[in-house]
């Protein structure tokens, strides 16, 4: 017996099997069981003749049946002949020879339902439930109507029947819905197990192609960087054409790595963009300038149109739309044998914030056939193999635009007739960032024709010292080879630790460290350079020299504090343009090359030659003089204003006088955004490739339009960014930036800085006196009736900081003058708790006459060493109009 249950149970719980067969199966069993019982009991209750026969014969039809289902394999046509004879001959049978409805039909016809309900599936199981509904309908008016036809019960047989059929029914309906929950958990514990397994898969397979591309580019940089020096050599005509091929062979295998990688990420979801403002101009100079090199190779012609109307700067992920073009671009290269390629960018406005980029590609190469464009966008696929066989790729290109351009919102149309050229159309939404266009481009520079030339070093540095650490010793070989010419004395380490070693007691002018270093990897190497006792080399620039490619290790690198980052496989020009960025202008000799270096590396777009150790940053509506922000190089982040116009950045893009001239039509709308958490990011990045440590100052947390959260937020992904409250408004941060370059100039760390900082921000008056009222309501400061209310009795309320809120600090009425001499008077009363060394005034919209009049009215209350006018910043005229203006000084 125990046997047969331990079958019965494997066949329940073999998943192998549809479930509606296990189900069916289960419910037979327990039915006849619960039939069996029934006829037992209806023996023992003295129920008729005719119902224990009727059930007798139930037993013995429906066991046949399992057992036609299951001999057979026929289990799905006899779930439907159960049905039928349930409902149609059981049931009304059931219902007319056990006494209606004094028995235990009814429970036996919620029996009916489960099993239909359970097993059934689509159309058949809706028409058995409505055939159901009806036969009961039927058979109920039928008793009411026709009672002698129904075997009647005793109502001691009645009583006995109903609870017999009730039991047997619930005992029924338990273990089914008992059989279903437990396999629904089983189920569940299955899936989950399956998607924890698909998690560790897609972990694991995103390791393996990150190794695979850090062990794949290790050799290639060893390949291109000999290769490079066999070209060096301008040896015999066959011998560069071998190297040549060589190099070209090289970077076809370097782009399917990419693609491969940026496949997996697509695959495992973790693919996002990264959106910054870039130039429009620099960037398609960048993309022509790489695949003019390809199409020359292969005498083709390829032209670029660029509509000079296009943004001259939009925010977007920059580096993905290049890829996008990119790979567009040298498909449309790989098919053509002949003829030209053609790339136009133009735009179109899609609203005053945003345009459509649209780039279009054409070619007169193969082109396409119709019944394969459906498949284009496929990974994988190459169509048309039968002619296109001889092309070299994967299949990954376009299927990666296509992913690229549907996670930027855009679109991209085919448009191909075969053998006679494709046309690409790719429509990218951008955001535009001011109003400027790049006009009128010109592309002459990418056509230099001409052999390659015999290789000069394009500076020579015989007194630098530069040191490279790396676990490979053929990296270590070429970057010395790739250097020689450069005279730069070079130290080559295989560790970390061995770096520390010379570190300790050498001073180098540059290092160059790779990443991925057993025992010690090189950020580790480089966080216990800078902290190192006694070494020399705690301010050296330091690049990572790294296998690990792409935008997030960009970013690492940056927040982990490198002053470079140059991805294996690396070429001569490329670390020459990072020694001659990084070495003290001093120790290099600029040679007479005709193709000059370019003055910033490609990747680290940065003009200091060593960092700073401490960069003050700041909201732009800091309210400086020009000369204090170029005098302590003050980096500042602009607030964006909005208006029907577009997007412009603060003090950038539009003047304080273009505010208020703006304003003057009151329909017009303008306002000043918050700082979003994305351009913080961005704007940190930035600016720790130029300083080790970086203070941002931020508007008071307590002002609706502060950005302080946002900066927080993004300060949270950097180690060396802190973020200060300034608990001030402009001019009152702008005392406070100051105080804080003049700290870090003298050499005062970042922690007593911010110490610093928290007792001068208590100290710092601000206020200021608003003369229209118009404006705070136009910026949604103050309630329109408020507004009203104060023109009606010439109210102008002069708003002071506390505790890092604006608040009324005191209501004037009157006439401009009068308010303003009171005003100043009310602002300066403290005469003996005031440090007198300097008073900021800060106005909006003030002629010279006005001007100078306040200052008279200052001079008579107070005799400060030094008083700074100075015009407020737009996104502050936004908010305040014309005719105000505030005072800020320091408390004793």
């Amino acid at each position: 017996m125990s046997k047969i249950i331990k079958r019965f149970n494997r066949y329940l719980y073999n998943r192998e099997i549809d479930i509606r067969e296990r189900l069916f199966v289960l419910l037979a069993v327990i039915a006849l069981s619960g039939m069996l019982m029934a006829l037992i009991a209806s023996f023992f209750i003295g129920e008729n003749v005719e119902s224990m026969a009727f059930v007798g014969i139930g037993l013995v039809f429906f066991s046949a049946m399992v057992w036609i289902g299951q001999k057979f394999d026929k289990i799905v046509p006899v779930s439907y002949v159960v049905a039928f004879v349930l409902i149609f001959i059981f049931l009304p049978a059931n219902f007319l020879t056990s006494g209606g409805i004094h028995g235990g039909a009814l429970a036996w016809n919620v029996f009916d339902t489960l099993y239909v309900a359970m097993i059934l599936r689509g159309k058949p199981r809706v028409f058995f439930l409505l055939s159901e509904a009806v036969v009961v309908i039927v058979t109920y008016v039928a008793y009411l109507k026709f009672p002698e036809y129904v075997f009647p019960h005793t109502e001691e047989t009645a009583w006995q029947d109903s609870i017999a059929s009730f039991f047997i029914v619930s005992i029924i309906m338990i273990v089914m819905l008992a059989f279903q929950l437990h396999l629904y958990r089983t189920e569940n514990k299955v899936i989950n197990d399956q998607k924890d397994e698909i998690n560790e898969l897609n972990r694991a397979q995103n390791r393996f192609f990150s190794s695979m591309s850090h062990e794949i580019r290790t050799p290639i940089n060893t390949i291109i960087g000999l290769n490079e020096m066999i070209l060096r050599e301008n040896a015999s005509t066959e011998i560069n054409e071998d190297a040549e091929n060589i190099e070209s062979a090289s970077k076809i295998l370097l782009h399917l790595i990419n693609d491969i990688l940026d496949m997996s990420k697509f695959q495992s979801g973790q693919m996002e963009l990264n959106p910054t403002v870039y130039r429009t101009g620099d960037m398609i100079t960048d993309v022509a300038g790489m695949i003019w090199v390809r199409a020359r190779e292969k005498n083709l012609s390829f032209q670029v149109d660029v509509a000079p109307g296009l943004p001259a700067e939009m925010m977007g992920d920059e580096m993905r739309i290049k890829q996008i073009l990119i790979n567009i671009l040298n498909n449309a290269i790989k098919y053509t044998k002949e003829g030209s390629v053609t790339m136009t960018v133009g735009c179109e406005e899609i609203d005053e914030h945003r345009v459509k980029v649209i780039y279009t590609v054409t070619d007169t190469g193969v082109g396409i056939r119709k019944e394969s464009i459906p498949y284009l966008f496929d990974a994988f696929k190459r169509v048309d193999t039968e002619n296109n066989f001889m092309i070299e790729g994967t299949g990954l290109g376009l299927t990666i635009v296509k992913q690229f351009v549907d996670l930027m919102g855009g679109r991209i149309n085919v448009n191909s007739v075969y053998t006679k050229g494709s046309t690409f159309i790719i429509e990218i939404p951008q955001r535009r960032v001011g109003r400027g266009m790049v006009g009128e481009m010109r592309v002459s520079r990418w056509h230099s024709e001409g052999n390659r030339g015999t290789y000069r070093a394009s500076f020579v540095a015989p007194g630098a010292s530069v040191l490279v650490v790396d676990d490979t010793e053929t990296n270590l070989m070429v970057v010395e080879k790739l250097l020689r010419d450069t005279q730069v004395r070079i130290t080559c380490v295989p560790s970390g630790e061995a770096a520390l070693e010379h570190t300790l007691d050498t001073q180098y002018d540059v290092i160059f460290m790779d990443h991925m270093m057993p025992e010690m990897d090189g950020i580790e190497c480089l966080h216990r350079l800078r902290n190192q006792t006694g070494g020399f080399n705690k301010n050296t620039p330091v690049v990572a020299l790294t296998a690990n490619a792409g935008s997030e290790r960009e970013a690492l690198y940056a927040r982990e504090g490198f002053d470079g980052y140059l991805v294996k496989p690396i070429s001569g020009m490329m670390l020459e343009q990072e020694l001659r960025r990084l070495l003290p202008a001093e120790l290099v000799t600029v040679m007479d090359v005709e193709d000059d270096v370019e003055e910033k590396s490609k990747l680290w777009c940065d003009t200091h030659e060593v960092k700073a150790v401490i960069m003050i940053s700041a909201d732009s509506v800091i309210d400086l003089p020009e000369d204090v922000i170029d005098r302590y190089g003050i980096r500042l982040i602009p607030v964006m204003i909005e208006t029907e116009e577009g997007m412009f950045r603060d003090s950038l893009d539009i003047s304080t006088g273009g505010v208020i001239k703006y304003m003057e039509d009151e329909d017009r709308s303008i306002q000043t955004k918050k700082i979003d958490t994305e351009r913080y990011v961005d704007f940190f990045a930035e600016s720790l490739r130029e300083a080790r440590t970086v203070i941002h100052f931020s508007v008071s947390k307590g002002i609706a339009l502060s950005s302080y959260y946002a900066a927080v937020e993004a300060a949270a992904s950097f180690d060396d960014v802190i973020v200060i409250n300034s608990d001030q408004l402009s001019s009152g941060m702008g005392m406070m930036v100051v105080e804080a370059c003049k700290m870090a100039e003298s050499g005062v760390s970042p922690t007593e800085i911010v110490e610093r900082m928290d007792a001068l921000r208590s100290r710092i008056v601000t206020s200021f006196i608003v003369d229209d009222m118009n404006y705070l309501e136009r910026a949604s400061q103050i309630s329109r009736w408020a507004n009203n209310l104060a023109k009606s009795f010439m109210v102008r309320p002069a708003m002071a900081v506390k505790r890092g809120r604006m608040r009324v600090g005191k209501i004037f009425i009157g006439p401009r003058e009068s308010v303003w001499k009171r005003y100043i008077k009310w602002s300066l009363r403290h005469r003996e708790g005031i440090d007198r060394e300097i008073l900021y005034v800060t106005y909006v919209g003030l002629d010279a006459k006005e001007r100078e009049w306040i200052l008279e009215q200052i001079d008579k209350r107070s005799d400060f060493e030094e008083i700074r006018l100075l015009e407020a910043s737009p996104a502050v005229a936004v908010n305040s109009g014309p005719g105000t203006f505030g005072l800020s000084y320091r408390k004793k």
